[in-house]
Parts: C-alpha cells; sequence; structure tokens
C-alpha cells in the first residue's frame, strides 16, 4: 500500500468533510451547501463515501477526494495537502534527512526571531515617546484604529543605529542570525554609514520607520516593509533583502489575512502598498492584497488563483491611464528602494491570464485619490469602482482613446496599432471578435478593415496561451471495462501508460477532439495526486529540455515517486509502442468520462426533485442541464463505438 492509499484509508472523507459541512444522508451519499460558493438555497454539494470523493453540482463544478478538498479548503498545492493529512493520519511520509532537519530547525530558529522583532518594534511604537510620532502618523494621518493596528502587528523601529543588533544579542541571538533575517546590515568593506563609527561592522536595517510585518499566506513571518516617517529620509520604502524566509516575487502583503474573503467574494483585489491594504480591510474590504510596490510576478497571481480565478487590479491612473505604456503588465517599480512610475503592461496581462486560465481585470482609482481616501468618503464609491473593472483589452481601448481626436484617420490608426497586437494575443477566438467588434466601433472604421490589420499581423501564440477550456463536461465508459474496476485504480492505469510514454498526449487530445469532446484535463480525474502527474504529464511535452520521460522522473517528490512505480508495475507487461496500447488508453479514459457523467446525471436528478418540492425555479435550470449531459454522453459513446469491438491488452486485467 502507497503512503497516499494509506492516508486515505485512514481518513473517512465523510468525517473530513463534516468538519466544515452539514451533511445529511442522501440514499447512499450525503449532501449539503457547496462550502466554497456561496448558496443556501439548493444543498448541490455532494459527497460519495464508497468511492472517497465529492463533488460540487453548482457553481464550482469541482470536485476530487480528501486530498482536493483540503487543497480547495485551504488554498494549498498537493504537497501541503499531503503533509496535512498524513500528519492527521499519523502516516509518516519519508524520515527527514539529517540536513532536512538542520533546516528546518534553522527556518525555525529564524522565523522565532522575526515573531521576536515583531514585539520589539511593536513595543516602540506603543510604549516609547519616540514611537509616539509613528503612532500619531497611523492614527490621526492614516485613520488607523488600534485594532487595526494590533491586527496587523504594525510597529516602529527606532532611530538607532544599533537599538534591534544590541536588543537582540542581549537574548542570544547571534549577530548572524540578524543578518541572516535582514534586521541588521553589514557594512561594505571601504565604506561606513553615516552617523556609524568605523569599528561597526553591522547596524540596524531599518531606523526611524513604521514597520509592517510580512507574512506568507499560511500566516508564517518572512520579513518587513518600512515607510518613512521623516520626508528626508531615501527611500520612501524598504522591504527586508532576500533571505532564505523572505523572497517578495512570492509573498503578497495581507494574504494570509484575505484569503478567506477572497474565497468567499469569489474574487482578488490587487492595490499598490501596505497602507492601502490596511485601510481597505479596516474598512470591510478584506478581499484586498498588495504586491509591495514590486514587479506583479506570475508566481503571486498563482497564489490568488488558488483562492479565487476573478482578479482585479485596481491601479492609480497615472499608472494604467492616457500614460500607459503599454510594454507589457507589470504594475512595476523595478525595486522598493527606487521611486519609479509604475507601468502598465497589457500584454504581459494577458500572458499571465492565458497561462493561469484566469479572469484578470483593471480597474482605476480616482485621480489623486488613495483607496483609503476613496473609502473613506463613500465605501459604496469602492464597490463601484471595482464593479466597474474591465477586460485588460477593454480597458486599453478606452484609456487610449480617451480625451484622443476619434474623427482623425491617424489618431484611430494609432490607437489600432497599439491594440490590435492585444486582441492577437487573446487565446480565445470567441473574445478576439468581440474585442475587434468593439475596436471597430469605438474607431468608427470597417471591421473587416481591423480584421485584415489584425490576420496580416497575427504571429504564432506562445505555448502558454492555450485556448482557456473548461474541465470537461465529464465523462463515460464502455461496457468492456468492468464496473467492478475502481475509478482510481482506472486513473493509474491510464496515468501508467502515459508514464511510459508521455507524448501520448497529443494523440490523446487529437482523438478527443475529433470526437467532438474537450482536450484531457486534470479535472477529468477525481484523485489529486493523479491530477498532480497528469499536470507534470503536461509540462513535460511543453517543455524541450529534457526528454518527457526524464523530466517526469524528475519532477516528482518521493512520495509521488513510489505512486509512478506502483503505476509502472500495473503497466509492465504492455509494449507501450504497440498501436492498442493508445486504444487501451482511450477506453479508460472515456470510461471515466462516463462514470463521471453518470454520476452528475444521478445527483441533478436529485436536485431537480429537491427544487420542485421547495418551488424553486432552479429546477428548471438543473433540467437544462441533464439535457446538455446527455448530449455530452452521447458524444462519448459515439467516440466509443471505435473502440468497443477492438480487443483490449491490459484493462481487463485491471
Amino acid at each position: 500500500m502507497s503512503v497516499i492509499d494509506e492516508i486515505k484509508a485512514r481518513i473517512d472523507i465523510v468525517d473530513l468533510v463534516s468538519e466544515t459541512v452539514q451533511l445529511r444522508r442522501t440514499g447512499k451519499n450525503y449532501s449539503g451547501f457547496c462550502p466554497f460558493h456561496p448558496n443556501q438555497r439548493t444543498p448541490a454539494f455532494a459527497v460519495f463515501s464508497d468511492s472517497g470523493t465529492w463533488r460540487c453540482f453548482g457553481q464550482c463544478n469541482e470536485g476530487g477526494d480528501i486530498f482536493k478538498f483540503m487543497m480547495k479548503k485551504e488554498g494549498w498545492e498537493f504537497p501541503e495537502a499531503m503533509r496535512y493529512l498524513a500528519e492527521r493520519a499519523g502516516v509518516q511520509l519519508h524520515v527527514p534527512t539529517e540536513q532536512e532537519k538542520v533546516e528546518a530547525e534553522e527556518h525555525e530558529n529564524l522565523r522565532n526571531l522575526l515573531e521576536g522583532a515583531v514585539t520589539f518594534y511593536r513595543h516602540q511604537l506603543f510604549n516609547t515617546p519616540a514611537g509616539k510620532l509613528a503612532l500619531d502618523y497611523l492614527q490621526q494621518k492614516r485613520n488607523l484604529t488600534i485594532e487595526t493596528l494590533e491586527t496587523f502587528g504594525i510597529g516602529y523601529a527606532p532611530g538607532s543605529w544599533d537599538a534591534a543588533l544590541n536588543f537582540f544579542n542581549a537574548k542570544g541571538y547571534s549577530t548572524a542570525d540578524l543578518v541572516a533575517v535582514g534586521l541588521v546590515t553589514e557594512r561594505e568593506p571601504g565604506k561606513n554609514p553615516v552617523g556609524v563609527i568605523q569599528k561597526a561592522d553591522v547596524y540596524d536595517r531599518f531606523r526611524h520607520r513604521v514597520m509592517f510585518p510580512i507574512r506568507d499566506e499560511k500566516g508564517r513571518i518572512a520579513g518587513f516593509g518600512a515607510r518613512i516617517l521623516n520626508p528626508e529620509d531615501i527611500p520612501k520604502f524598504l522591504n527586508s533583502p532576500q533571505t532564505p524566509l523572505f523572497d517578495k516575487s512570492r509573498l503578497l502583503y495581507g494574504l494570509d489575512l484575505a484569503r478567506r474573503a477572497i474565497r468567499t467574494l469569489d474574487q482578488a483585489v490587487i492595490v499598490e502598498g501596505y497602507l492601502d491594504v490596511i485601510a481597505l480591510h479596516q474598512a470591510g474590504f478584506s478581499n484586498v492584497v498588495s504586491p509591495m510596490g514590486t514587479a506583479l510576478t506570475e508566481q503571486q497571481l498563482f497564489l490568488l488563483k488558488r483562492y479565487s480565478k476573478r482578479i482585479v487590479l485596481a491601479l492609480d491612473p497615472d499608472a494604467a491611464g492616457n500614460q500607459a505604456t503599454l510594454r507589457g503588465l507589470q504594475i512595476a517599480r523595478q525595486a522598493m528602494d527606487h521611486e519609479q512610475d509604475p507601468i502598465f503592461d497589457a500584454r504581459g496581462l494577458l500572458g499571465y491570464e492565458a497561462r493561469l486560465q484566469a479572469d484578470i481585470r483593471v480597474t482605476t482609482l480616482p485621480l489623486g485619490l488613495d483607496p483609503d481616501e476613496v473609502v473613506g468618503r463613500d465605501p459604496k464609491e469602492w464597490e463601484r469602482i471595482i464593479a466597474e473593472a474591465r477586460p485588460v483589452v477593454i480597458h486599453v481601448m478606452e484609456a487610449l482613446s480617451a480625451d484622443r481626436n476619434l474623427d482623425d484617420p491617424k489618431v484611430k490608426n494609432q490607437i489600432a496599432a497599439q491594440v490590435l497586437p492585444l486582441i492577437n494575443d487573446v487565446p480565445s477566438a470567441i473574445e478576439r471578435d468581440t474585442y475587434l467588434q468593439r475596436l471597430a466601433r469605438l474607431l468608427r472604421v470597417s471591421e473587416r478593415a481591423l480584421q485584415e490589420i489584425a490576420t496580416s499581423s497575427r504571429r504564432p501564440r506562445p505555448s502558454g496561451h492555450r485556448p482557456v477550456r473548461k474541465p470537461a463536461e465529464q465523462l463515460l465508459a464502455p461496457a468492456q471495462i468492468p464496473a467492478a474496476i475502481s475509478s482510481y485504480s482506472l486513473e493509474a492505469y491510464c496515468l501508467g501508460i502515459l508514464l511510459r510514454r508521455p507524448d501520448l498526449l497529443y494523440q490523446v487530445d487529437r482523438r478527443m477532439q475529433n470526437g467532438r469532446l474537450p482536450r484531457l484535463s486534470p479535472e477529468d480525474f477525481l484523485h489529486a495526486d493523479h491530477q498532480a502527474i497528469l499536470r507534470v504529464f503536461q509540462e513535460s511535452v511543453e517543455q524541450d529540455m529534457a526528454e518527457p520521460l526524464n523530466f517526469v522522473l524528475n519532477s516528482l517528490s518521493l512520495a509521488m515517486m513510489e505512486l509512478a512505480d506502483n503505476m509502472l508495475d500495473r503497466t509492465a507487461k504492455l509494449d507501450p509502442q504497440d498501436e492498442r496500447v493508445i486504444e487501451d488508453l482511450m477506453r479508460g479514459l472515456l470510461t471515466l468520462r462516463r462514470r463521471r457523467i453518470d454520476q452528475e446525471l444521478e445527483y441533478r436528478r436529485f436536485l431537480i426533485v429537491e427544487a420542485q418540492e421547495a418551488g424553486d425555479l432552479k429546477a428548471t435550470q438543473d433540467a437544462q442541464t441533464v439535457v446538455k449531459l446527455a448530449k455530452v454522453r452521447r458524444f462519448i459513446d459515439e467516440a466509443l463505438k471505435e473502440y468497443t469491438s477492438r480487443s483490449t491488452t491490459g484493462v481487463r486485467q485491471q
């Protein structure tokens, strides 16, 4: 039994889900209200105890096993969910190496030091005469309450070159530890900061500044951001340096406090700075985070996507208005140590949107106002600003055309020249067509003229720009595969074939599309471990740095390697070059889709009965969904016909 199997055997999915969802028995299964989207009318969330899986038949349209439930609930990746569930089940993933033990102890020691620094700076803010200036600034100029300051752990760094150094040295922390977490700075050879005697090798990095603890999405302290109080000081903002704990490209300020609100509202809002986040949270808008003035990275957007695919970028009008340079996305300041106007990069945003399959929108603040000023004068104005966020391409169109003479042919040409490349980068053909129509109306030119320009200038899209496809409207299966084969075993068998030949993904996708079905997706698998492995397969065929099989094996963790070994055992007798192998693979994948379709049809019918008894109009919507699902099932049945008469090579053995 693999580690993953053992974890599943020890944790009952009904018990796990019941901690979050109030379930009631419906036949042999359980139902309740989905915890991942607002809905108190129809219990569209189902738990299937026999297969150890769950599914939302409502807005989410997602499902999986206990791992996927924890990933969805906490916004974790698979390894994080596995570690948590392994600990809960009392299963040891692997014996830590001596190096891992040392690193874990070192990181814990450094985090304890940083937590001590949070307490040190908070004491300086609330209990020292020097801190009163900072406290007055925060309360009177920024209108922040004591409760808010406590929630965010805001403090004050005294205007001393060695206050923190001496305090923590006295606590038993070494100077090397203080350097390692970025609380003190080493003097460069031959240089000495003003006011520091020559013998000083290190000095406090943060002096006479408001201190903002920066935590990761789990609430673990990683470093600090600091803002000046004296207008003459530079730079205005200063972050901790790169450390083993602090990587600003992978952190978002406020995410630890915002993640639940982001998931509940199904929307994340990105603003520019710490104080913007804090003021909005205080005003009740808790789904707000900040990239801390640095370039917005794909890693940060990927973090947000764990909680919501709907992301709004709230920009200063100078950054995203008529002055937009349109050089690629980033809210970009090249570094916190430099004052520089943000650059709005629309093309970069579109690239992120395509790769992450997210809905990224842009909105701008009123001229001259910060978010705290907007919510201070009228919270409903902030709601309206966010509600009016527009897709990136539309934002660019309107920004470029504002206050321009659209009767001038040269102006029209200039705008078209900047917008059309963005439209070409949009992966969806329907969206491209819609944007072309809108641009034609805006410029009062024919769509044909724009289409000719767009077609002539269109270049091959980067591999990351894949059409956004919805998870297959899932699932069907042939009679040849015995019903006794569990979905888990069948998924593992299919992945075992792909593990031997990752290149078969191309053939699978082509055959699926020929059968009017969506391409293979991680959502085709119910189990989170199998979804994670399929994603690695897909990455392996999209890269060109290594052979696909080597890439897969080098990308898997030890626990996943154990799973992969089991998959290879399942397919040991197969000849991966045999044409019948792809037929077996298609049969297996279509079987999985068929089972999912049948399961959803069964539950949709249950929802229809529930809604009809309650007099809910949603019964009509569910009935329409049933019709669509039946149509998908016909497509799958048709696709299966070409395989049903052929002999199988290994599926029967499962």
